[in-house]
């Protein structure tokens, strides 16, 4: 079952990109859409039926060099289960939302076949991100993560005739690869820490890397630190987080199911998947979590900001999908990564949901994307208004107060926000005030599109079509907004019972009830030690290990298959030379057996739990069932105005978006205009576009220049190439003239050669 899931959508990629002109290319949409289908189908049922009880299933012998073994095998866990019922649920939804969609694209001409290569792309794409979510080592996740880019790239830019569209592939194909250096550092370093590249054996090993130092750009770094630092910025790549986002609004030039897709539930929250995957590494890394704690909160921060003032409806939700990914590496960098977990999944329904519904709003207006070209559309088009209106309510988090009842985001963003007041207070506040700014941008894009009277610039749905729709390649005759078919609007439907019911089904076993979220992670109960030097005081206590305990990999041995505990003696005196005088030699890493579950939570500390327990609320302390020495304990003592905070947040934005756009809509403008340079701060996107093309573009760009004006033109042409079309032509002439056909000009040559062997052979020759 878990094989045909993973191969159903490459079998479905294959037939219609390349067999689509024998099989017809109506043929091929409904061949790929019916597989993803299947593989939706399936991970549902092993999603409700699954026992908890991590799976491996061998599909193939894959990478064996000396002590590096790495076979394509399906890791089968809780992890593992959500992010399939994610990607393909998502995935299958997006494949029928297509066939309406993309029935007639004005990008392309008359008669010019691009819906079987839209569709083989979608497919491609679900199957690199199922290969990179059932991985069961680090080199597979790798291959499913650059099989993801590339689909990603070739969807984003799908429209290649238009220049926006090549260059946002090429920015994301290139920021990418930012993240990918920094992921492949944090594999190769396990793997010289480890000896192994498979998930059980790293795991096993964390305690000990814990206590181990690591020589990296000449300074001495905690190994568990380091690591965990690298395969983050790996995950800022895919996951847009602050510094390496800037590819995500552009990639918006795609297609609109593709938005719903990459930006939705797959490609985006591989980062925060790889970073729960490895928990059980990361729960020893103190301060690089910290560091993740504040990115995220900084980037759920400043995406916020951006999404206030964008007018283009698919960006406005892009920026926000950027914002709520920072909420869940807030989640994950407190520790709570079965928060981050929840965040995600109830996000992948209410966030294809805005996708989807702004694309058929798009469709209705006829391509059209500014807000500021819409208004009045709530009568013209019911259902997508309906659809758009609950997921507005889902992200904004409506519910009712202090209890379990409420929108899918309600549940799991306010879970993230009182686990941040637990774990930092920086990240609390920045999620709150980002909370009442996406209230604000959601409510907003609301009542411009669907509110009000209509503002279509050239033809006001009762005229003609101006510039803008002209440029769409609409004939100049009246266009009605009007509702999608079907086709369009079943996935709506779909999605919004995610987005409505999601969070209270699902709520306990994510973060309800601590035994609830370890029994249904498989997690087991974690012992307390004397904690790992420094590192034990920053909260975090190693694992208590037992007595069969065992060191990790064995070189030139592959790990066993059964995911036990290897042992070894690894790399020899190769890692005494590396690290000198690191706290711990490479040789006498060791650590215990493979702990149990999809995800690790460590316990507090002692000392942390009692800092813990002066920021939370005494009198619920004190009545609580269980002491707050977890997260997610210490996350439901908090004070009742912690909980209370986001759903004030959320009234907020609602109330100044109402202010805005119902009641006084010519309050933006003059805002605006007053407070100008602040205005076109945020337009322009804090200018980070102008930042990088002026730190990175333009010095690549003079560098580029210098070598080839310099170094290919002056050095290469003009003296190498110079000097040789000078001196080959000399000797070429003096050759010719020596070639007189006389036979004493080739006997004086050779007696010639044989003077100066001779004479060679005796001074250099070593003849006495």
């Amino acid at each position: 079952m878990e094989t045909i899931i993973l191969f159903a959508p490459l079998v479905g990629a294959l037939i219609c990109g390349f067999g689509w002109r024998l099989i017809g290319e109506k043929a091929g949409q409904v061949i790929t859409t019916a597989l993803v289908f299947l593989a939706a189908f399936l991970s549902w049922y092993i999603f409700l039926t699954f026992d908890g009880e991590t799976q491996r299933i061998v599909i193939l012998r894959w990478i064996e060099s000396g002590s590096l073994g790495s076979e394509w095998a399906i890791r089968l866990d809780r992890l593992t289960a959500i992010m399939l019922v994610v990607v393909t649920s998502v995935s299958a939804l997006v494949h029928l939302y297509s066939f309406g969609y993309m029935a007639h694209d004005d990008n392309w001409h008359e008669g010019e076949h691009y819906k079987a290569r839209f569709f083989a792309y979608l497919s491609f794409f679900t199957f690199a991100m199922l290969m990179l979510v059932t991985a069961d080592n680090l080199i597979q996740m790798f291959f499913g993560w650059e099989g993801v880019g590339v689909a990603s790239y070739l969807l984003i830019g799908f429209y290649y005739r238009k220049p926006s569209a090549n260059a946002a592939a090429i920015k994301a194909f290139v920021v990418n690869r930012v993240g990918d250096f920094g992921f492949a550092l944090g594999i190769f370093a396990l793997f010289y820490l480890t000896d192994s590249v498979r998930f059980d054996d790293i795991f096993a090993a964390a305690p000990a890397l814990a206590e181990t130092n690591l020589t990296f750009l000449w300074a001495e770094w905690n190994a568990a630190n380091l690591i965990a630092i690298l395969l983050f910025i790996g995950a800022m790549g895919k996951s847009a987080q602050l510094f390496l986002h800037t590819w995500l609004p552009d990639a918006m030039e795609g297609p609109t199911p593709v938005s719903a897709l990459i930006h939705a539930a797959t490609m985006v929250t591989a980062g925060v998947f790889l970073i729960c995957r490895m928990s059980p590494v990361m729960e020893y890394a103190p301060e690089a979590m910290g560091f993740v704690t504040f990115l995220g909160a900084t980037t759920a921060f400043v995406a916020a900001t951006i999404g206030l003032v964008q007018n283009d409806i698919k960006r406005v939700i892009a920026y926000s999908t950027m914002s709520q990914l920072g909420y869940m590496f807030v989640a994950a960098g407190v520790g709570v990564y079965s928060v981050a977990m929840f965040h995600l999944f109830t996000h992948a329904f209410f966030k294809a949901m805005l996708f989807l519904g702004a694309g058929s709003v798009i469709h209705a207006t006829h391509h059209e994307q500014d807000m500021r070209n819409y208004g009045g559309l709530r009568k013209k088009i019911p259902y997508t208004f309906a659809a758009m209106l609950i997921g507005t309510l889902a992200i904004t988090g409506v519910g009712i107060p202090l209890t379990h009842y409420g929108f899918a985001g309600f549940l799991s963003k306010d879970a993230v926000i009182e686990s941040a007041w637990v774990g930092s207070n920086y990240a609390f506040w920045m999620l709150v005030i980002a909370a009442c700014m996406t209230s604000f941008y959601s409510w907003r894009l609301m009542f411009m599109t669907f509110f009000g009277e209509s503002r279509a610039i050239g033809h006001g749905h009762d005229d003609h079509h101006g510039a803008v729709h002209d440029a769409h390649g609409h004939d100049d005759h009246h266009h009605e907004p009007h509702e999608s078919p079907a086709v369009m609007l079943i996935p709506l439907g779909v999605l919004a019972l995610g987005a409505i019911f999601s969070g209270m089904l699902w709520y306990k076993v994510f973060f309800g009830d601590d035994a609830a979220v370890r029994d249904w992670f498989g997690m087991e109960e974690i012992a307390h030690a004397e904690g790992h030097g420094d590192t034990a005081a920053e909260g975090h206590s190693t694992e208590a290990a037992p007595a069969d305990a065992a060191v990790v990999a064995t070189e030139g041995e592959a790990a066993s298959a059964e995911g036990e505990a290897a042992a070894t003696e690894a790399h020899g005196d190769t890692a005494t030379e590396a690290h000198g005088d690191a706290a711990a030699p490479h040789a006498a890493v060791t650590a215990g057996a493979v702990p149990q579950g999809a995800l690790v939570m460590l316990p507090f500390t002692p000392e942390r739990q009692a800092v813990i327990e002066k920021r939370l609320d005494a009198a619920k302390v004190e009545k609580a069932e269980h002491a707050p020495n977890t997260m997610i304990n210490a996350a439901h003592l908090v004070p009742t105005w912690v909980k209370v905070a986001p759903f004030v947040a959320m009234l907020i934005g609602f109330g100044l978006a109402w202010l805005f756009y119902i009641r006084d809509p010519s309050l933006p403008r003059r805002l605006a205009t007053q407070q100008r340079p602040l205005y076109l701060f945020l337009l322009n996107k804090w200018y980070f576009d102008e930042l990088y093309d002026w730190v990175f573009v333009r010095p690549a760009k003079w560098l580029g220049g210098f070598l080839w004006k310099k170094g290919d033109g002056a050095v290469i042409d003009g003296s190498l190439n110079g000097v040789a079309m000078g001196i080959i032509p000399f000797f070429t002439r003096l050759a010719g003239r020596a070639q007189s056909g006389y036979l004493f000009h080739y006997a004086f040559a050779m007696v010639l050669g044989i003077v100066i062997l001779v004479t060679w052979m005796t001074i250099f020759g070593g003849a006495k």
